[in-house]
């Protein structure tokens, strides 16, 4: 068994290409919501950011879409063990099937840490080519989809490269989708964002742009991780 432990519930992450990172829990803390009462999960994986969620969001129901059979059986049985168990969903389908399949509800908050190598090489390893590479298509898709799901007032949030959230802000408004917030990643203080938080939504807003630091110095988190995460990670 491979287990993470948080402080309130366990992910096991045995099989699953890809495990619990720093961009999944960044973005499982970092997103912001009203009192959501309807998330979806695209690309799920081991179900750490719908575990997130349902610990920030007491009213909250969570849809968790997967792809792959593992990673969702996985997640299902994260799940089951948490005390969350009665408000997450698992659907072993693509966010397409998942959305044709039930046309007419929408959602506070459409959420995910999703593929981001666009037109890459194939991976040799098949599960993690699944999770992380994909094509510029993969975004209209999804938008178009987001923009027919989210409700009037709801955002979609997506963690990614930089190389990646220029190419979806430049989809957005084709969807009738306006960014709203980006928060640039960096490792250090005086290092190059290498990942941002992108919040888009229906509304037109005037964008809100802030940092966020991981570390103060090689192997030393910074304030910000720490008060981000202490909810969440047993090193804090």
């Amino acid at each position: 068994m491979d287990i993470f432990k948080f402080k309130q519930f366990d992910v096991d992450q045995t099989g699953c290409a890809m495990r619990v990172n720093t961009d999944g829990v960044l973005i499982g803390a970092l997103a912001e919501a009203n009192d959501p009462k309807n998330i979806v999960d695209i690309g799920t994986g081991t179900g750490v950011i719908a575990l997130m969620l349902a610990q920030r969001f007491a009213n909250a129901q969570i849809d968790a879409v997967e792809i792959d059979k593992n990673a969702a059986d996985t997640a299902q049985q994260n799940f089951k063990q948490s005390s969350y168990h009665n408000r997450i969903a698992t659907h072993f389908k693509s966010f397409e099937y998942f959305f044709d399949s039930q046309p007419e509800p929408k959602f506070d908050l459409i959420i995910s840490n999703p593929p981001f190598f666009l037109d890459s090489l194939t991976s040799a390893n098949d599960k993690k080519n699944l999770a992380r590479h994909t094509d510029s298509l993969f975004f209209k898709r999804l938008l178009g989809y987001i923009f027919h799901h989210l409700t009037d007032n709801g955002t979609c949030q997506l963690i990614m490269p930089l190389a990646t959230t220029a190419i979806i802000k430049d989809m957005l408004l084709k969807h009738n989708l306006y960014l709203q917030k980006i928060i640039a990643i960096k490792s250090f203080v005086d290092s190059v964002p290498h990942r941002e938080i992108v919040t888009f939504g229906k509304k037109q807003k005037e964008i809100v742009e802030r940092g966020f630091v991981i570390y103060d110095a090689p192997k030393v988190y910074s304030a910000e991780y720490r008060a981000t995460l202490k909810d969440f990670l047993t090193i804090f």
